[in-house]
């Protein structure tokens, strides 16, 4: 293969993929920044390998992407543990173990007092093992055999470890919070995910439904929209905010329990989504764009 052939393969890979790894990425290490460098740092590792001997390339760069998550978050751990002293180990704990310290308790379920990310935040009770399995299983829907091979344990432990990270975050959010349904949240956000960084306007009325309204909080002083309306106008105004031309990174997070997305350009949080569904179609459209209230989350999403 030609040097050029190679790299116009590389770009379609980056194209294609990337969207995915920084989703990925995101929900197991809560951070945009470390997301895009994990990424980024995946990709420099496919420029030193012979492409033809990769038989599945979304399966190698998960493998890359997730083993190296997993690196940074137990080097994170153990920096944290070096400066604060010895902690006890979250692996071994009971599902009643109070907290850590260093988590303020009122941002357990609330990173906003409109915009709650319970799951992201509690995800920060776990050992990085029980992190990673739960974000590829339970999120990703990655098979047991899969996981195992990623993280370095049998499935029969994973299947243990899923459930042990289930009960914590069950414990910590409450039922109310975290229900069965994580996958379909996912998948929808998913789509509207490929379909805006696409430029995919059918994909994208595809997931809505026709009569899908949409409305955009823009905070206090300004003045306010009037809901968008229909799924041909609200898709061609989405692609207007997050569209392949605007350099928008989105991420998939559950929006005060409702499947939904964050939007980062050039790192800095600039819009969050929440969506409503019923029988798989987006019926109702929540966008964040109050520079208050993204500050807030932000300044949270930063320190956790």
């Amino acid at each position: 293969m030609s040097q050029e052939n190679r790299d116009a393969e590389i770009d379609e890979i980056w194209r294609q993929h990337r969207p995915y790894l920084i989703d990925l990425a995101f929900r197991m290490l809560g951070s945009i920044h470390d997301a895009e460098d994990v990424v980024q740092e995946a990709f420099s590792r496919l420029l030193r390998v012979d492409l033809d001997e990769i038989d599945e390339m979304r399966g190698w760069l998960v493998v890359v992407v997730s083993r190296l998550c997993l690196d940074h978050l137990r080097s994170a751990r153990s920096r944290h543990e070096t400066n604060v002293g010895s902690l006890p180990d979250r692996r071994d704990a009971t599902p009643e173990t109070s907290p850590p310290a260093w988590i303020d308790p009122a941002d357990r379920v609330t990173l906003d007092d409109s915009v709650r990310l319970a799951l992201l935040v509690v995800l920060e009770y776990l050992s990085p093992a029980e992190r990673a399995v739960f974000v590829l299983h339970d999120v990703f829907q990655f098979s047991f055999d899969a996981v195992g091979a990623i993280v370095g344990r049998t499935p029969a432990a994973c299947r243990q470890i899923a459930s042990r990270a289930r009960r914590r975050i069950e414990d910590e959010t409450g039922p109310a919070r975290f229900q069965p349904g994580q996958d379909e949240q996912h998948q929808i956000a998913q789509g509207f995910i490929a379909a805006c960084v696409g430029g995919d306007l059918e994909s994208l009325m595809r997931l809505l439904d026709p009569n899908v309204v949409g409305d955009v909080d823009l905070g206090p002083g300004l003045p306010a929209l009037r809901p968008f309306r229909g799924s041909a106008r609200v898709s061609r105004g989405l692609l207007n905010f997050f569209g392949p031309q605007t350099s928008t990174t989105l991420v998939s997070q559950p929006i005060n329990g409702n499947p939904g997305v964050l939007a980062f350009q050039d790192r800095a949080l600039v819009g969050i989504v929440s969506f409503k569904a019923r029988t798989g179609l987006i019926y109702d459209i929540h966008a964040i764009a109050d520079p208050h209230k993204l500050a807030s989350v932000a300044a949270r999403l930063g320190s956790a």
